[in-house]
């Protein structure tokens, strides 16, 4: 049957773009939060989730917490001593926001505040992208759930249902006898000829993951992701000093030629398009 021309198709799942208000609205709030609060805090954010900087949002209600485009921030606050809304707060701008960092406004004590962004370390799994933490290899033989990293007397068998996903992701995998079984693997990708006695190699530490290995990852349980905020430094309004916790993050540079160097320096994007947090007020206006 012929498809009506008058049929229209409306995407709902569409995205807003971030208007210019919702920018204005985050600039205006973050000069308005530095007359406000005693301290001004530049935190780096590794493995941006989601559902954890809601949890620190929770913690932290009675501070603001602003992610957004770096250069945005560091006009709300000023990057130099002209345009600085409060003394002392360019060099905190004009040192520190650059790569994927945000800002915490608090009244509570540098120590507290610094102690506690320490003590999170919530794991989850691996993206694309993300460097391996440590060697992940799966044993040959009948293969079980966490592979490897459980005893076997306290793990299960992998699910049969399985088995053709875990073939199609590259593991050499049979069934035998109702039990999925690691059969010897022939040479990987990587290269590695001890890969056929040690067992299949999912990744190596330090190696940049790709789709692939984070979908056999997430298949065995193995969570090689952590999320971190790190305090880089932070300024005090009672003697407009900075206090530098990291060396100053380098600047970037635009266009240089090589492979995939246009910004060899900086360590993460600002934002991962698929956390919707590029523009986001920590506290509803």
């Amino acid at each position: 049957m012929p498809k009506s021309k008058r049929e229209k198709v409306l995407h709902m799942s569409q995205v807003a773009k971030k208007t210019r208000e919702h920018k204005d609205r985050l600039f205006n709030n973050i000069r308005d939060a530095v007359p406000e609060f005693e301290h001004c805090f530049v935190v780096r954010v590794d493995n941006m989730r989601n559902q954890y900087v809601k949890d620190v949002r929770q913690e932290m209600t009675d501070g603001r917490i602003f992610l957004g485009k770096t250069k945005l921030m560091a006009r709300a606050l000023g990057t130099s001593p002209e345009d600085a809304m409060a003394p002392g707060i360019d060099r905190l701008a004009s040192r520190y926001l650059r790569g994927a960092v945000g800002l915490i406004f608090s009244n509570r004590k540098p120590d507290d505040v610094t102690s506690y962004l320490e003590s999170l370390s919530p794991v989850d799994f691996a993206r694309a992208g993300t460097v391996a933490t440590r060697d992940v290899v799966i044993p040959r033989g009948m293969l079980y759930s966490t592979g490897g990293v459980v005893a076997e007397a306290d793990d299960v068998p992998m699910a049969i249902a399985l088995e053709p996903e875990l073939r199609r992701l590259g593991m050499p995998v049979r069934l035998l006898r109702g039990k999925v079984v690691l059969e010897e693997a022939p040479e990987s990708e990587e290269g590695h000829a001890d890969d056929a006695a040690e067992g299949y190699v999912v990744c190596r530490e330090g190696q940049t993951l790709d789709s692939r290995q984070t979908r056999l990852l997430r298949l065995f349980g193995i969570c090689l992701s952590e999320f971190r905020i790190e305090t880089l430094a932070y300024w005090s309004a009672a003697t407009g000093e900075v206090t530098e916790l990291q060396p100053p993050l380098p600047v970037s540079v635009k266009g240089a030629s090589g492979n995939g160097a246009g910004a060899a320096t900086s360590s993460a994007p600002e934002t991962e398009d698929d956390e919707d947090v590029a523009i986001e007020d920590a506290v509803e206006a």
